[in-house]
């Protein structure tokens, strides 16, 4: 397994791939890897010939506010977990090279982002499409890997690549959970153990949202009360939303149509902020 950090190297050896007939896969990480993370790249290399797996903590879609400085880095563990899964190319570019002193070009989604997670996190979005088109024009994948825990990052950058004529497909790989249920998340290593007992609520909350959905419920509000019920009786969880949207387009639904929609959660658990969705 090769690591590079340079993004002048990364670039050519990417081009060097694509030009002798290599299909490269494109993992995009900011490291703290857990298993949600590997199942990717595990998805990664059933799709292509050589799997790349970008490590970078991206400062611009942290808030002023956010844990930017305390965000976990653990780089030799995560370059060794991804030799373990049998990665190709570790890709960890320092800040300077990423953005550059006098850096200003950044680019906006200006739909998908208005609700859910932009709205508490304005900045967050243009952070994530604008380093992950960098990304893609650094590596130059064939095909870009992502979580669906992450279900609005997930239609907002289909949303970018369809828009920018990006030639990339964007494969979505499931939420990995803990066996208590928990979604695997790099934020969650901040969880006490009371904390993490706390935040089973959300799994707990959404897979009775399901059950009504599949036993044919279909309003909205009756769904959404339900999970916000679930989610008060835990004294450490504050909801910062609940909502069910259109999986493309995020937008609020007016009736439940199953097969097209998400049910999405974002919640404080003590000073953690986590989110979640489960597919109707």
């Amino acid at each position: 397994m090769q690591i590079i950090q340079s993004v002048n190297e990364m670039q050519s050896h990417a081009i060097g791939l694509r030009s002798s007939g290599r299909l490269i896969a494109l993992v995009p990480t900011m490291g703290c890897l857990h298993e949600g993370h590997l199942s990717l790249i595990d998805i990664a290399k059933e799709k292509a010939d050589k799997v790349i797996v970008s490590i970078f903590v991206n400062p611009t879609q942290f808030g002023p506010n956010e844990d930017y400085d305390k965000y976990p880095r653990m780089l030799e563990a995560d370059i060794e977990k991804c030799r373990e899964r049998g990665a190709d190319i570790v890709f960890n570019p320092p800040l300077n090279e990423m953005y550059p002193d006098g850096y200003s070009t950044y680019v906006d989604e200006d739909h998908i982002t208005d609700g859910l997670c932009g709205i508490s996190r304005p900045q967050h979005f243009r952070g994530v499409t604008t380093v992950c088109l960098k990304l893609f024009n650094i590596t130059r994948p064939d095909i870009a890997v992502f979580g669906q825990k992450d279900a609005q990052q997930c239609a907002v950058i289909r949303k970018m690549v369809s828009d920018l004529n990006i030639p990339a497909e964007i494969v979505i790989g499931p939420t990995l959970r803990d066996e208590d249920g928990l979604a695997t998340s790099s934020r969650n290593a901040y969880l006490t153990p009371l904390q993490r007992t706390e935040a089973l609520s959300i799994f707990k909350a959404l897979t009775i949202a399901k059950g009504m959905v599949d036993e044919g419920v279909r309003s909205v509000d009756r769904v959404i009360a339900e999970i916000t019920h679930t989610l008060s009786l835990s004294r450490r969880v504050r909801v910062i939303y609940v909502q069910i949207v259109d999986r493309d387009t995020m937008k609020p639904a007016r009736e439940i149509l199953p097969g097209k929609q998400v049910i999405t959660v974002a919640v404080w658990v003590e000073q953690t902020r986590l989110i979640d969705n489960i597919l109707i």
